[in-house]
């Protein structure tokens, strides 16, 4: 007897899970991308080398409910550490609510290698460039070419970060001092004894009496004890 086994086969039907939709982004999410997109456009009109962003979003007590993307308002941003946005869900009636974004900044920036003394002229030496935090420095200097040659209003400690506001050109020409009246055009110079009237850096306007004639003239600052006439063209240097 032959006994026959019958192979019992159990289909099991295939279910393919379908793939479940990427979720919306959630509103801190979206607001803090207003906020970073904010953050880089007032990074780039500055200047700003190798900006770095840490944000963190502080929602309203009751947030919105929405179900998808918002709406997001730009209310302020002059302060880092208390950016304003104002949300709302799409659709009618939706009312805003506000959200504050606090940004912590970093950037490559100038700060003091060595002390400097205030009216000092400050060289190469005197500075390098770090990554610093800058979040409460509004003017931070960005380029060490911007520095070198100028003079701090303050005293510098090494490790300071240095701000436009706090530099100025030094004094070339000061007020008493004989300075030379020169003026070229096309390849000829002429030049005159002075004595100048005002204290002025390179570029700086000052007044200077000639000295064969009397007559006081309006002078451009080009150089130590050197003055040209304001309506001849600037010469580069």
């Amino acid at each position: 007897m032959i006994l026959m086994r019958t192979a019992c086969v159990l289909v099991l039907p295939l279910v393919v899970a379908a793939s479940p939709a990427f979720a919306a982004p959630s509103i801190a999410t979206q607001v803090e991308e207003a906020a970073r997109a904010q953050l880089e456009k007032q990074a780039a009109a500055s200047g700003l080398a190798d900006p770095r962003f840490e944000l963190t979003v502080v929602p309203p007590r009751v947030p919105p409910a929405c179900s998808g993307p918002v709406e997001v308002d730009t209310l302020d941003t002059r302060q880092p550490n208390r950016m304003r946005f104002a949300v709302r869900c799409q659709g009618a009636g939706a009312s805003r609510q506000e959200y504050i974004v606090r940004a912590r900044i970093s950037a490559s920036v100038v700060v003091a290698a060595t002390p400097v003394a205030p009216n000092e002229t400050i060289s190469d030496t005197h500075i390098t460039v770090e990554q610093r935090d800058i979040t409460s420095i509004a003017d931070p200097v960005t380029d060490p070419g911007a520095a070198v040659g100028q003079t701090s209003r303050r005293s510098l400690r090494a490790g300071d970060v240095l701000r436009n506001s706090s530099l100025t050109a030094p004094v070339l020409v000061k007020r008493g001092d004989a300075v030379a009246m020169i003026a070229r055009f096309e390849g000829i110079e002429v030049s005159t004894a002075g004595e100048a009237l005002d204290n002025g850096a390179r570029g700086a306007l000052v007044r200077v009496r000639n000295s064969s004639s009397g007559q006081t003239v309006r002078m451009r600052v080009t150089a130590p004890g050197t003055v040209e006439p304001v309506d001849m063209p600037r010469i580069s240097r």
